[in-house]
């Protein structure tokens, strides 16, 4: 008896280990680092990017793709990158090194050619913002999305802060503030040529094509993108924009001052883009029916309720996989969760569809009607 009590425990422990056996594979694959294919390095984000999380134990650089040979050499020495990961091709790299994922650094008009290549061979994309340089390129890229399969994300600063995430836990959680009436998105610096970019980033900065326009497109898109979060995905009405040129002799060929006003059928949202601000910003204000909230850089909120003092308040963090970029990108790519929001594309082609209107309205003086 005492042998068959054994040997029927024993067949309990084997069937349960059986049953288990996916899951500890899984948990297995988890703990593995996400392969990652870098394509271009002439965004000035790369630097920053490699910085922060080149030695991170969970993320494995597998192959960076960049064609300017000067450039690449730069980034070898300075962040000692193995040559052999470091590709003049992009379709080399990711045929030879085959990544779980691509992060995207060229200049925005390469998007598209980017996104056609993984799509090619289903590797999931995130990129720099915005999304594309036109509607056309966007639409482009969607089809290659969806031809491919892959999910296809863009990386904004501010999808990650606090604060933003707090003013919507207020306005549509809480829903403190009664319906939205009008949203206000500041964005700016002093310029790209004033903080010292690197120069293959001014180059394409400053190039109508490679970006799409100057401040418009550059800083435009941060308002767009939280402007279409906070109205649930929804196209405007209308875009009218006024584009200057304060700095000519500096910016010859883009916009370094933008306003666009976006018209929904019961809101207003105004996004402000500027090379001229003495200051580095990115801040938003959100008034409803019954109260307003402005969400700060990071993680700073005031909110004031109709009939109350106003509230400083410090925004709770963001809990895991929505508090980083790579975070969310391998979350997305071990299909823990699907991509949503700000780095949807979903909501980045509404993004491009105001900027293309917004370029249009300033070329022409006139509003112009979305259909």
């Amino acid at each position: 008896m005492c042998r068959l009590a054994r040997d029927h425990a024993w067949l309990i422990v084997l069937s349960l280990l059986l049953l288990l056996w996916p899951g500890l594979a899984y948990a297995r694959q988890e703990k593995e680092p996400l392969r990652l294919g870098m394509a271009g390095l002439v965004h000035g984000h790369a630097s920053g990017f490699l910085s922060r999380n080149l030695k991170r134990p969970d993320v494995r650089l597998v192959g960076v793709a960049e064609p300017d040979q000067a450039v690449a050499a730069r980034y070898q020495q300075r962040f000692s990158l193995d040559p052999a990961i470091l590709f003049t091709d992009l379709d080399g790299m990711l045929d030879q090194v085959r990544p779980q994922a691509v992060v995207v650094f060229t200049d925005t008009f390469d998007h598209l050619r980017v996104v056609q290549a993984c799509a090619a061979r289903g590797i999931p994309v995130m990129m720099e913002k915005p999304l594309a340089v036109s509607l056309e390129h966007a639409r482009a890229i969607e089809r290659a999305a969806r031809s491919g399969r892959i999910p296809v994300m863009v990386n904004y600063e501010t999808t990650w802060y606090a604060s933003n995430r707090a003013a919507w836990d207020l306005v549509k959680e809480q829903k403190a503030l009664g319906d939205i009436r009008k949203i206000v998105v500041h964005d700016g610096h002093p310029g790209p040529k004033a903080i010292n970019v690197q120069p293959e980033f001014l180059a394409w900065l400053t190039d109508p094509v490679r970006n799409g326009g100057g401040a418009l497109f550059d800083f435009g898109c941060y308002g767009a993108n939280l402007m279409t979060w906070l109205m649930d995905g929804a196209r405007p009405i209308a875009v009218t924009a006024v584009t200057q040129r304060f700095q000519p002799d500096v910016y010859p060929r883009v916009d370094d001052e933008a306003t666009i006003l976006v018209e929904y059928p019961s809101a207003q949202g105004i996004i402000q883009a500027s090379w001229n601000w003495p200051i580095d910003r990115k801040d938003m204000e959100i008034y409803g029916r019954t109260g307003q909230v402005f969400a700060l850089r990071g993680d700073g909120l005031r909110v004031r309720m109709s009939g109350k003092q106003e509230e400083t308040r410090k925004a709770d963090p963001i809990p895991a996989p929505e508090d980083d970029f790579l975070n969310y990108l391998a979350a997305v790519v071990r299909k823990e969760i699907v991509p949503a929001g700000l780095s949807s594309l979903e909501n980045n082609l509404v993004v491009t569809e105001i900027l293309d209107a917004a370029r249009r309205s300033a070329a022409t003086g006139t509003r112009v009607v979305l259909r």
